[in-house]
């Protein structure tokens, strides 16, 4: 069976590799520190379960339209204007399978063969593969650590050629917690709109950023609706990953095309989903700054933590939930002297198979010499990792 070209372009996620290798480990009963997924790990609010479940006995089990049912793309609209100030209307949404169909579905519509997209790096792991299976090119613009990893307007202008059709901005960032300020975003917008590009911004991480950042949505700027596309989900907020329901929000005519897409691909997103996710979004959002006390704590100490391991240095995350330690010094090509491997890939798999510890190297998102932990973990996880971390670099310190 001969398979297409498009299928070759990519890759297996790597996040989903790690968990998935962490997860054999687990089934053989080896006890692993598992920094690895990004997904919260507080159980979805109880109303939010409840109303599913009120779905379920009053045979709320149909099929939807593809687009959505109508009050969910309603209370999406109302709860995107409550929390983040945009205006739009139910026509201006789209309920799709998660926030990655979301994005999936919105390059198939916009991006032709050989048009470029352009991407901070470090990046989501699925952002490059995404358009390239679209046949776009991924153009990479380089953040700096020492600038929280937000990326510049004029960084993104010498970016931009004719073939530009696209940004995407992932704030706050998977994997680095950056976050792009709201004055440097709209000087962003201007450029985007200057060059006549598509600004898709990604918010999946909207509500968890740390003081001095609030969230924010580039669809409060004026004039923005022309060229924003938002992408959003009920995954990290509502501790929903499995329930999967994202959606996307800009000009009406992108809609309509993404409607048309779904209604020949998956169709509607589950309808209990969808009623849970109504609930989500009418119902209270006291949960939320519960989570982000919790975060901001794991945070805390697990950057203590890194900065107190020999060789790591480790940035502030302003959001998110992910520490993104610089190991480079550890690395035979980062001129250390306590090298220990080639590559962080390299270190990832002896993290796993010697120390027990599952995290993801920073190869996969554009950032050779960095690993990404998830603390969506337990602080008394994090702490059994950062044990386990510190005896396996501070015995390779004691053999160099």
């Amino acid at each position: 069976m001969q398979l297409t070209d498009r299928i070759n372009r990519i890759q297996i996620s790597p996040t989903a590799a790690v968990i998935s290798e962490a997860e054999k480990l687990k089934a053989r009963g080896v006890d692993i520190a598992d920094f690895g997924p990004g997904e919260p790990d507080f159980p979805t609010p109880d109303h939010i379960k409840k109303a599913a479940i009120k779905a379920i006995e009053e045979n709320k089990s149909k099929y939807t339209p593809a687009g959505g049912i109508m009050p969910l793309r309603e209370a999406i609209c109302a709860w995107h204007k409550r929390e983040l100030g945009s205006s739009f209307e139910a026509k201006e949404c789209v309920v799709s399978v998660g926030g990655k169909h979301s994005i999936f579905n919105v390059m198939s519509v916009l991006v032709q063969q050989g048009d470029e997209v352009i991407i901070p790096a470090p990046y989501w792991v699925s952002f490059p593969d995404i358009v390239k299976y679209a046949g776009g090119k991924p153009v990479f613009v380089e953040t700096k650590p020492e600038e929280g990893f937000s990326v510049k307007a004029s960084a993104i202008e010498k970016a931009i050629t004719p073939r530009t059709k696209l940004l995407i901005l992932n704030s706050p960032s998977n994997p680095t917690g950056g976050v792009v300020p709201p004055d440097e975003y709209e000087r962003i917008l201007a450029v985007c709109k200057k060059h006549k590009v598509c600004l898709m911004g990604d918010e999946c991480y909207s509500h968890f950023t740390y003081k001095p950042h609030k969230p924010y949505s580039i669809a409060s700027a004026a004039g923005s609706k022309e060229n924003v596309i938002i992408i959003g989900s009920v995954s990290k907020t509502f501790a929903m990953t499995g329930w999967r329901i994202g959606y996307t929000l800009g000009p009406e005519a992108l809609i309509q095309a993404l409607i048309k897409l779904q209604s020949q691909s998956t169709s509607n997103a589950t309808s209990i989903a969808q009623y849970a996710a109504l609930e989500a979004m009418r119902g209270t959002m006291e949960t939320v700054p519960v989570m982000l006390a919790e975060y901001e704590k794991r945070r805390k100490r697990i950057v203590e933590g890194l900065r107190a391991i020999p060789g790591i240095t480790c940035e502030w995350p302003g959001g998110a939930f992910y520490a993104f330690p610089d190991i480079s010094a550890h690395l035979s090509n980062g001129g250390g002297r306590q090298a220990l491997a080639k590559s962080c890939t390299e270190i990832s798999k002896m993290l796993l198979e010697r120390a027990h510890v599952a995290v993801v190297p920073g190869e996969a998102f554009g950032a050779p010499g960095y690993l990404r932990l998830s603390y969506a973990t337990s602080i008394e996880r994090i702490e059994e990792g950062l044990r386990r971390l510190e005896r396996f670099f501070s015995r390779a310190e004691a053999a160099a």
